[in-house]
């Protein structure tokens, strides 16, 4: 490739708020790869970077032409190959590296890929300012001579570090047995829930695995794992059914986020989870501050007043929730869309770190996870996020708020609209990416009400 890359690109549409996501060929590809891994080397000012990829047919090839991105701006390259993005920001802080870079899908369709980028100790990139740099800089390919001194180093002990960090979260003499049934969707959580579950055995955690579609296979011969789609869940909560299994989980392609199933095989709604996991750390640490995502908010609210803890929301989005926690201090964080955020995880996400958390709060209290649900369940009713295709999103929020507002007992727009009533609450906001509205609902133990009200807001979405 030429050294400096001086032809213009057209505009690099692969570049999104806080990460890169594209089609394969037209909008991302090795040659758009290797800028953004010298662009990213450049405004990061970098000196060393990690990179690890999932198990697309793709991604080897994209995370080499990144590679070679960076040796050209003189990076040390720590390769820590087939992993899960978790594992890439684990590193990053780990290596004392300058940042960080996952190449992975995750969960999109086949014909697309991407990177997840951090900066120093695994902070994410201002999507108002560096996000926009790299991007300026890829697209003009203006860089600066190309620095000698680049060099590739292997990643040797970094998932057995990872593991060490991520079983330092739970009590395992807290452990009863279980039994768990594991999905990895093909993906790459696989080798690493390997490791992990060797430790925990070393450890003498009395826990048993059945493992589902567990090897990576990057043309995902059982579906693109992307356990938060209905028509994905069966196949989980089937297996949990058949194996007797106390609880289940699933992953995403790149393992950042995981997905619960109780022993009836009944899927857990993340804002559940969030609950859940905001008693566990209240319980070992008093007083703490815990960070949510505003569309779904009633139940983690309560938990945490309960618990004597503080509720800090926060906009939706994975580099707004670790800012927030970096900003707070809150020891945890925890969106519906099932990301979670750990404060001694470098306060990024993990979807490791969850379900052992569970399994710990099950040993302690001797409680089924349907058990531990079942009054929030009831208490706080939820619609869910539903996806309305709309041609103009400001348009039909305006229509909701028109007819609404003037009843509601408060109005927030910290990520879209909420409105509050006495005994039920909306947020309705805009994709990011399509044209899109979502909507949530819902309610003081009103399942009925909840109904009523879904219909009736979506009746002015579609007006």
């Amino acid at each position: 490739m030429n050294a400096r890359c001086p032809t213009p690109l057209p505009n690099l549409t692969c570049f999104k708020a806080y990460d890169i996501r594209g089609r394969l060929g037209s909008e991302l590809n090795e040659h758009f790869a290797h800028r953004i891994g010298r662009a990213f080397a450049e405004v990061l000012d970098a000196r060393r970077v990690v990179i690890g990829r999932d198990c697309r047919a793709s991604s080897e090839a994209l995370a080499t032409a990144v590679i070679e991105g960076l040796l050209a701006a003189g990076v040390e390259v720590i390769d820590l190959g087939l992993c899960g993005t978790e594992e890439m920001y684990f590193a990053t802080t780990h290596y004392g590296a300058c940042g960080g870079i996952e190449v992975t899908a995750s969960h999109n369709p086949m014909d697309y890929n991407g990177m997840k980028l951090v900066g120093r100790s695994s902070a994410p990139l201002d999507p108002a300012t560096v996000m926009p740099a790299i991007r300026a800089l890829a697209e003009s390919g203006q860089f600066r001579p190309r620095r000698h001194g680049g060099r590739v180093t292997n990643a040797e002990g970094s998932r057995a570090a990872y593991v060490a960090r991520v079983l330092s979260f739970v009590d395992v003499t807290a452990l009863r047995p279980l039994r768990i049934l594991v999905n990895a969707g093909n993906g790459v959580a696989g080798p690493t829930f390997d490791t992990l579950a060797k430790a925990l055995q070393v450890s003498g955690a009395p826990l048993e695995f059945i493992r589902l579609h567990h090897d990576p296979d990057g043309t995902f011969p059982n579906g693109i794992p992307n356990p938060l789609l209905p028509e994905n869940q069966p196949t989980t909560a089937g297996a949990v059914i058949a194996h007797d299994a106390d609880f289940g989980v699933a992953w995403d392609g790149d393992f950042d986020r995981c997905f619960l199933f109780d022993h009836e095989g009944r899927f857990v709604p993340g804002e559940y989870v969030v609950g859940l996991l905001a008693q566990v750390f209240l319980a070992k640490e008093p007083g703490a501050t815990i960070v949510h995502d505003p569309r779904v908010q009633w139940n983690t609210q309560a938990v945490v007043a309960a618990a004597g803890g503080r509720a800090y929301p926060s906009r939706t989005g994975h580099a707004f929730l670790k800012q927030a926690l970096r900003d707070t201090g809150a020891v945890y964080g925890g969106e519906m869309s099932a990301h979670h955020y750990f404060r001694d995880f470098m306060s990024c996400d993990s979807g490791m770190i969850p379900w052992l958390l569970v399994a710990e709060l099950m040993g302690r209290t001797g409680r089924s996870l349907a058990d531990l649900l079942a009054e929030a369940r009831a208490a706080f009713p939820s619609s869910g996020e539903i996806n309305f295709r709309a041609t103009d999103t400001a348009a039909a929020t305006a229509r909701v708020e028109a007819a609404l507002a003037s009843e509601a007992m408060a109005i927030d727009r910290l990520d879209g609209l909420s409105l509050s009533f006495a005994d039920w609450r909306l947020n309705l906001r805009s994709s990011n990416t399509e044209p899109l509205l979502r909507l949530n609902i819902e309610t003081r133990g009103d399942m009925k009400g909840l109904q009523m009200r879904v219909a009736q807001v979506s009746g002015l979405i579609h007006d």
